[in-house]
């Protein structure tokens, strides 16, 4: 494993700006933090391209019924726990299919588990109890790009053959070598000096968003740009599914009612209900291996 001297990485480097901190007033503490913040939407947009490849792979397991794992420690494996814990009830997607592994194991969301992320043994074992395999993806989070927990696990993955892509953002970062696919995002120093929950967190944040987004979208769960695989656990989200259905198919509001109870309260399948020849149980069975967008245009009325 490449050894960094943590003080000579971006993220551990000193801000100039924010140098009398302790001396500012509440506002203009929130105004350098904004000026500094502008510099994340530069950071994402420079590594655009990686992440689009990120994406596809992603989205090429997600189509063969495989998984995304998000590694990390710390703020960055907390992130990725986040995004995993989003998908399920945005996208309707299996719980296993986007799984995010934190150093230390859930109790370290809440309070830090030490020298957790000091054991790249563990990051390893973690992967391997898990099942990996050579069609899934592995996504190491890092801020500083050297975390042993996540450089274990990025080498168990790419001894098992999966993908293997990774967000950092110091741009000497001893996990690049172990990428297939490498994120680096600029951010600099922090205004509080290290703080990588800060203006690294917001750039991870925004990657991740990114990647699981756009590969839900790419294997088929968005139609147009409405969530329609959102599953309806709750007042607000029954309301969104039945507007979804309104806007999809040009119906009323009893309309959408009556197609979603029909439909065993499956956006997806009332859609087909609305707009094909198809049956409840004939939809299910044709989502299992088609994305309704494709559907549609092949089973449009």
């Amino acid at each position: 494993m490449t050894e960094l001297n943590l003080g000579d990485i971006a993220t551990e480097s000193v801000l100039e700006a924010s140098k009398n901190l302790d001396q500012m007033s509440a506002l203009e503490i929130v105004e350098l933090m904004n000026r500094e913040e502008l510099t994340v939407r530069q950071a994402v947009e420079s590594a655009a391209a990686a992440v689009a490849n990120v994406v596809d792979k992603v989205a090429v397991a997600f189509q063969g019924g495989h998984r995304l794992f998000y590694v990390g420690a710390g703020t960055s494996g907390r992130l990725g726990l986040l995004d995993a814990s989003e998908c399920p009830p945005t996208f309707g997607s299996p719980p296993e299919q986007v799984q995010g592994i934190l150093a230390g194991g859930l109790a370290a969301f809440e309070r830090a588990v030490e020298h957790a992320e000091d054991r790249p043994e563990d990051g390893a074992r973690e992967l391997r109890e898990r099942g990996l395999t050579s069609d899934d993806v592995v996504v190491g989070i890092s801020a500083s790009g050297r975390t042993p927990y996540v450089l274990g696990a990025l080498e168990e993955a790419r001894r098992v053959g999966a993908f293997t892509a990774g967000v950092f953002c110091n741009s000497q970062a001893a996990m690049a070598p172990l990428c297939d696919q490498p994120v680096h995002l600029p951010t600099g120093a922090e205004v509080v000096t290290g703080s990588t929950r800060l203006k690294a967190g917001t750039a991870t944040k925004l990657v991740l968003n990114q990647i699981t987004t756009g590969a839900m979208i790419r294997s088929g769960r968005v139609l147009g740009n409405l969530m329609i695989s959102l599953t309806p656990t709750c007042e607000k989200l029954v309301d969104r599914s039945l507007r979804i259905l309104e806007r999809a198919v040009g119906c009323t509001r009893d309309e959408a009612a009556e197609y979603l109870e029909q439909a065993g309260q499956s956006v997806p399948v009332a859609i087909l209900l609305a707009q094909t020849d198809l049956s409840a149980e004939e939809a299910r069975t044709h989502l299992k291996t088609e994305p309704l967008n494709q559907l549609l245009q092949r089973l449009r009325r």
